[in-house]
């Protein structure tokens, strides 16, 4: 999942040459999961044709306030258009429009609507070399970046006109990253790493059967999703689930046993700056394995012995430095919030998230979830039921805003 994913984009093509390259745009936005809106100039129609952009972008293209062949259509709103946007991207931005932006003019539908924006708008001019060099133009540039508009500067190379220098729009690919990257400077998580454990472990008693549980590890896939979207680089350990994730800012670390989760999540913890361990770890596992299938006529499956596995969450307690994040989760049935401030003592914890099998809609197999949000000092935060994926983002809010202040 990009960041850009379900993101909402305004591209405004203007009259250069350079508009041939917003057809590459549309496509590069779309590739990454956006919704992506195309205003054009009247003068942006003759170097591509709207009907080029609204096959890709999969909308109709906007280019004046009123269909003048349809009298009785609402207009084209240009404040619902800004409020609709994420993102407002004017690629290419030419010398007249750069001038009509930085003095507050708006005769055509895509000017009023930059006017009406409070979303980030980045502009990426595109002229030739001593227009871009004309002092007028440059005064243009610092102006809007005075008024907080993201500049996405010029590249150098052949120009329309024969010669070559700076003036040349940025292509798309660059546009594109440059984007992503200005967005990730801003998100809360980003640059930090984050260690994730989630799903259950199998425990092998013979070569066809195991000691399990019920997670299905939604939780700790909802935690890897939202922490990648807020600019994390993400670690997930999951043990046996039948969910799928492909996010370029997830590495997904797939084991079975609760020794391989240990092992793995020793490996990556020294580097995480925060650690959420979310998967239903077996307690215990068989104390020894058959390489075959027992037979159930000798009776060996009638008692198992068992022996503990390694409390991986103490282990990570008793090995963490002062400026990473551990934080637990505990599934309780009684004596809840009293087991889980113990938890978070007897091994080291920042917080914990406490889970309840008493409440509806909570727990193992749900696409929902209950929980209450425990800190190291005491700070006890309950939520209502929630989607997993919204419960995610509650717990990262809490670790933000509350005191995540080790960085």
């Amino acid at each position: 999942m990009s960041i850009l994913s379900g993101k909402n984009i305004l591209l405004g093509v203007t009259g250069g040459i350079a508009a041939y390259k917003s057809t590459y745009l549309v496509r590069l936005f779309k590739k990454q999961g956006a919704n992506v809106q195309v205003l054009m100039t009247s003068s942006s129609k003759d170097f591509v044709t709207p009907l080029t952009l609204s096959t890709l972008s999969n909308k109709p293209v906007l280019s004046e306030f009123f269909d003048k062949n349809d009298k009785n259509k609402l207009w084209n709103n240009h404040v619902e258009l800004a409020l609709w946007a994420d993102v407002f991207l004017i690629a290419p931005a030419t010398s007249n429009t750069l001038s009509k932006m930085a003095s507050a003019r708006a005769d055509n539908l895509l000017l009023a609507t930059y006017l009406s924006s409070k979303c980030p708008v980045y502009f990426a001019p595109a002229m030739d070399l001593d227009m871009h060099k004309n002092l007028a133009n440059q005064e243009n540039i610092k102006k809007l970046i005075s008024h907080g508009k993201i500049h996405i500067p010029v590249g150098s190379g052949f120009l329309a006109s024969g010669l070559e220098g700076e003036g040349r729009m940025k292509e798309p690919e660059e546009i594109v990253d440059f984007i992503i990257n200005n967005i990730k400077e801003e998100l809360k998580l980003n640059n930090k790493k984050i260690l994730i454990t989630a799903g259950p472990t199998y425990e092998p008693i013979d070569a066809v059967r195991f000691i399990g549980n019920f997670s299905s590890g939604k939780m700790g896939f909802s935690l890897a999703k939202t922490a990648a979207s807020l600019g994390a680089e993400v670690t997930l350990i999951t043990g046996p689930t039948s969910l799928n994730l492909i996010d370029k800012n997830i590495s997904v670390v797939n084991v079975v046993t609760a020794d391989e989760m240990f092992l793995e999540t020793k490996k990556y913890f020294k580097f995480s700056d925060i650690s959420i361990l979310s998967a239903a770890v077996s307690d215990f596992k068989p104390k020894s394995r058959s390489i075959k299938k027992i037979k159930k006529h000798n009776n060996s499956l009638l008692s198992i012995d068992l022996i503990q596995n390694i409390d991986i969450l103490k282990y990570l307690g008793e090995n963490k430095t002062e400026k990473q994040i551990l934080v637990g989760f505990a599934l309780e049935t009684d004596n809840e919030t009293q087991n889980a401030l113990i938890k978070i003592k007897n091994k080291n914890l920042d917080a914990i998230v406490l889970n309840s099998l008493n409440d509806k809609g909570a727990g193992f197999g749900h696409d929902t979830n209950k929980v209450t949000f425990i800190n190291k000092n005491g700070l006890v935060k309950k939520f209502d039921l929630k989607s997993k994926i919204d419960v995610s983002i509650d717990i990262f809010n809490e670790l933000i805003d509350g005191f995540y202040e080790k960085n």
